[in-house]
C-alpha cells in the first residue's frame, strides 16, 4: 500500500502507520506499489532517452519513497516525493535516513490543492495515484479534472509525465489527459490471457507537457 495519498481515507494513513511501525521493528519498508519491475521500467526510459540527472523529478503519491530512493542511486539528484498521508511522509523520512539519501525532498501535500512551491518540474512521475482519485466515491470526475490541472500547474511545459495504472486503459488515459497533454510512448508491461484474450493489467505511459 505504498503509493497513493489520495482520497482522504483513514484507511491509507492507516496502512502507512502500519508500515511506520513494521519498518521501525524490522527495516522492512512495506510494499512497492506495482512491483520492482515497475520502477525499473520508468528509470530505463530515462536513461534511454538520456534525461539530464540534474532534471527536477516530482514522485506524485511518494508512499515509502523507494522510487526515489532508486532514481537518487541512478545518479538523480533533484527528487522531490509528496503524499496526502503524513505517516507516508514519515516513512519515507525514514527509507530515506537509512539510505543515507538527505538530498531526497519530502513533503505532505494534496496534490489537488499543490502549494504555491511546488512548481517548475521537469517530470512528473504517478504510479496508482490517478488511480486512487478515480476511486473516490466523492465526486471521482471533478477530482480527476483537478488532478490534471494541478499537474498543468507544477510540470514545465515539453516536461514528461510518466503514470503507471491498473484502473485505465490507454486509451481512457488519452482522453483523461487530451488538455495540454500528448502521448509519446506506451511502455511494455506485463500481459494476461482470459479466456483466450490478451490484455495488460497494467498500463504505462509517457506524456508530454504541451
Amino acid at each position: 500500500l505504498s503509493s497513493p495519498f489520495f482520497p482522504p481515507n483513514p484507511s491509507w494513513d492507516a496502512a502507512y502507520e502500519r508500515e511506520l511501525q513494521t519498518f521501525q521493528d524490522i527495516g522492512d519498508t512495506g510494499e512497492i506499489w506495482f512491483g520492482e519491475e515497475s520502477m525499473v521500467r520508468i528509470i530505463r526510459w530515462l536513461e534511454k532517452h538520456k534525461v539530464p540527472l540534474d532534471s527536477s523529478v516530482l514522485d506524485i503519491g511518494t508512499g515509502n519513497g523507494v522510487l526515489l530512493v532508486e532514481l537518487a542511486k541512478s545518479g538523480y539528484m533533484d527528487l522531490t516525493g509528496i503524499d496526502y498521508s503524513p505517516s507516508a511522509i514519515q516513512l519515507s523520512e525514514k527509507v530515506r535516513e537509512k539510505e543515507g539519501m538527505s538530498h531526497i525532498k519530502l513533503k505532505v501535500e494534496d496534490f489537488l490543492a499543490p502549494s504555491a512551491e511546488l512548481s517548475g518540474f521537469d517530470i512528473c512521475i504517478d504510479k496508482g495515484t490517478f488511480d486512487a482519485i478515480s476511486l473516490d466515491p466523492s465526486d471521482a470526475v471533478g477530482k480527476r479534472k483537478l488532478y490534471v490541472a494541478s499537474l498543468c500547474r507544477v510540470l514545465k511545459p515539453e516536461g514528461f509525465f510518466l503514470i503507471t495504472s491498473c484502473n485505465w486503459t490507454k486509451e481512457e488515459l488519452l482522453n483523461e489527459f487530451r488538455e495540454g497533454f500528448e502521448i509519446l510512448e506506451e511502455l511494455p508491461t506485463p500481459k494476461f490471457c482470459f479466456g483466450g484474450r490478451i490484455g495488460n493489467s497494467v498500463t504505462a505511459l509517457v506524456f508530454q507537457r504541451k
